[in-house]
């Protein structure tokens, strides 16, 4: 049985259980209790908060774990870094009040910054010379500049949104972050083995991503033109029609293309177009 550690609530929360849920890994998360089984995977899911988890795999406690690349670097446990993930994804950054006249990074020299990552934060200072007194917060960094705790924050930043409503704005990125899949080096090869297909279930669903199933009907006199336009994964499928002066032709393309390349098929003559959304795609 392996035993993935979880953020027990939030974004990365929401997001490793929906990643379960489309890699068909039942787990039940309504009762919320520690530990919790998978119902059709040898998996069970501990529960811990998100500063925890590192060290819960770093020690064994769990085998793998989903954690923030912020929370992983901030505890520097000796965990491996297995997968990163593609989700949850934000940046570490020094933001000071709106008024305040910014030149560059010599305005911290002096100053006072509050934040949940000295770790980080004293490293990046250091390695730009930065003299700067670091005030530890848990909690909600982003007021300190307003009750006059500190001159500045050091914080995580996703919309920037919290920023605003407490008259901050964001000067410098210190690192990105996102969602990773850490394990604990001596895991038995029997737990390596359910890892392994756990890794095959997410891929198959990562590369499902943004990505568009399309058949449509093409004119014969036309194909070698449509196929030209269509960046699919290897080549479209050519399936023959009743009528032999048309075919049926399926492909995937990106949902980053995807009108640009359906107005240009539109041109050379496709006609009924039909768009399925992927669950999953096995390379």
């Amino acid at each position: 049985m392996l035993r993935i550690a979880v953020q027990s609530k939030g974004r990365l929360f929401d997001d490793t259980m929906q990643l379960l849920n489309e890699a068909d890994i039942k787990v039940s998360a309504t009762k919320r209790t520690l530990l919790v089984e998978a119902k059709n995977f040898p998996l069970e899911v501990l529960y811990l908060r998100d500063d925890d988890i590192p060290q819960s795999v770093a020690t064994g406690v769990a085998d793998i774990g989903v954690v923030g690349e912020n929370e992983y670097v901030e505890r520097g446990a000796e965990a491996e870094i297995i997968s990163r993930l593609g989700f949850s994804r934000c940046r570490l950054s020094l933001a000071i009040p709106k008024e305040a006249d910014y030149q560059g990074l010599s305005w911290f020299n002096g100053k006072t910054i509050a934040t949940s990552y000295p770790v980080i934060l004293r490293k990046f200072l250091a390695d730009n010379g930065i003299k700067a007194e670091i005030h530890v917060i848990t909690g909600s960094v982003e007021i300190s500049p307003g009750i006059g705790l500190a001159d500045a924050i050091f914080d995580i930043v996703s919309s920037g949104s919290t920023l605003v409503s407490n008259n901050l704005r964001e000067v410098e990125v210190v690192m990105q972050s996102e969602a990773l899949l850490i394990g604990h080096p001596d895991m038995s090869q029997e737990k390596r083995d359910v890892l392994n297909q756990m890794l095959f279930r997410f891929q198959a669903v990562r590369e499902a991503e943004d990505k568009k199933y399309v058949r449509m009907n093409a004119p014969k006199a036309r194909l070698e033109e449509i196929i030209n336009v269509l960046p699919g994964l290897k080549s479209p499928t050519i399936i023959p029609l009743a009528d032999d002066e048309w075919c049926s032709v399926h492909t995937v393309l990106d949902q980053k293309r995807f009108w640009e390349i359906i107005g240009q098929l539109k041109e050379l003559g496709a006609q009924g177009i039909l768009v399925t959304p992927i669950e999953k795609m096995i390379l």
